[in-house]
């Protein structure tokens, strides 16, 4: 069997640009693989076009050997870019060898270890995405109203939810630091008061805050017992979680803009994170994730992956979360169902709460090309967010 083409399909659903990926056979399997960085979608088209160049011909089985050859083939070893397109390359190929096999990826890596992958999502997506009636709550949530968010969080209680997340409050374009940061810290005591133990919590901090406010900002919420503090600073810097490990005892979840096992090593190595936040579609793919959960095993730390992305982000996640005994809850954004036109899962979100095992060959998604077109993707750009002062800061 040969490679004879790849080809990237750009699409939209609501709120989101997707990459989806399609690996072509000469004995006509088709591998489905999702890229990151999915608003440089031009970027991976021009990335695909020149690693076309010499996958083409070659034997989609050996994925290791192909993996390597992505990696380190251009002389400079992959970036955020290029990890992108290796991981919705590399997810294609394990997606093409679990239909040869006719087998579900999990079981050509060792199996699974579960019966159901817990999940949880964003509580912006709720009303769009999970069919949840919350009304004008969700403005409000993100903003860090600390009414709204007791509301909403005892909704999600009443459904059977199990975690409740938050991101960092900003206004438009602006992004004032310690405001921000005391207002989400009144927001999350209001939630755990009125709750109790009966949800998790879990900030996602957008690699925002520097090390010292993280330390800050962790000393409040640590009587709050909560869950997981996301990426609290910047992703150029993973060293800096030494400083924030020494001076508090939240659970730290890093690795969401880390390109493969190399960025994780000292974090790991030296436990200075709790959950490995790897990003399947940025990493270098279900190969690239599940080496680094081998990695994260022995010293007791979870894989938390990341999915920002869509159902085909969520099967290659399902898979590794299968297949791994120190796999974490699964993030989900969008259902399986999101855009049935042109994506099918074998799989599903079972009442917001967990992911069921797929039992169809490869990766268990169905994509189609040909409507995928009535859904072409928008040149879209995240918020560029400005300090008070007009200087840069992360989104």
């Amino acid at each position: 069997m040969k490679i004879t083409d790849i080809q990237v399909h750009p699409l939209q659903v609501p709120g989101r640009t997707l990459v989806v990926l399609t690996v072509h056979t000469d004995e006509g399997i088709v591998g489905v693989g999702e890229a990151g960085l999915q608003r440089r979608w031009k970027a991976i088209i021009g990335a695909v076009e020149h690693m076309k160049l010499w996958l083409v011909g070659e034997d989609p089985q050996r994925i290791e050997y192909l993996w390597q050859r992505m990696w380190r083939g251009g002389f400079y070893p992959a970036d955020r870019l290029i990890g992108s397109v290796i991981s919705a390359i590399d997810i294609a190929l394990w997606d093409i060898k679990g239909k040869i096999y006719d087998a579900p990826v999990y079981e050509l890596l060792g199996g699974r270890c579960r019966d159901t992958v817990e999940a949880f999502t964003n509580p912006g997506y709720l009303n769009k995405h999970h069919q949840m009636d919350t009304g004008d709550l969700l403005g409000c949530v993100q903003k860090a109203d600390p009414d709204a968010s007791v509301e909403l969080a005892r909704k999600l209680q009443q459904q059977g939810y199990k975690f409740f997340r938050v991101v960092l409050p900003s206004q438009e374009d602006t992004y004032d630091t310690r405001p921000a940061v005391r207002q989400l810290i009144r927001q999350l005591r209001a939630v755990r008061e009125a709750v109790g133990d009966q949800l998790e919590l879990m900030v996602d901090l957008h690699t925002r805050l520097s090390p010292e406010e993280a330390v800050w900002f962790c000393h409040e919420v640590e009587p709050l017992g909560m869950y997981a503090v996301e990426d609290p600073i910047r992703s150029e810097h993973p060293h800096g979680y030494s400083r924030i490990r020494s001076q508090t005892t939240v659970p730290l979840a890093a690795g969401e803009q880390w390109v493969a096992r190399w960025d994780f090593r000292d974090p790991i190595e030296n436990e200075w994170i709790d959950f490995a936040r790897a990003d399947i579609c940025i990493t270098g793919g279900i190969t690239e994730a599940k080496k680094i959960a081998a990695m994260a095993e022995p010293h007791f730390i979870k894989m938390l992956l990341h999915n920002p992305l869509g159902p085909i982000c969520t099967a290659a996640s399902l898979h590794v979360d299968l297949s791994c005994d120190n796999a974490g809850p699964q993030e989900v954004l969008f259902p399986p169902d999101v855009i049935p036109e042109v994506i099918q899962c074998d799989f599903q979100l079972k009442d917001g709460t967990c992911l069921t095992v797929p039992t169809a060959p490869g990766l268990g998604v169905t994509f189609d090309a040909e409507a995928a077109k009535d859904f072409p993707a928008d040149m879209t750009e995240p918020p560029h967010f400005h300090r008070p002062d007009g200087s840069f800061t992360n989104y």
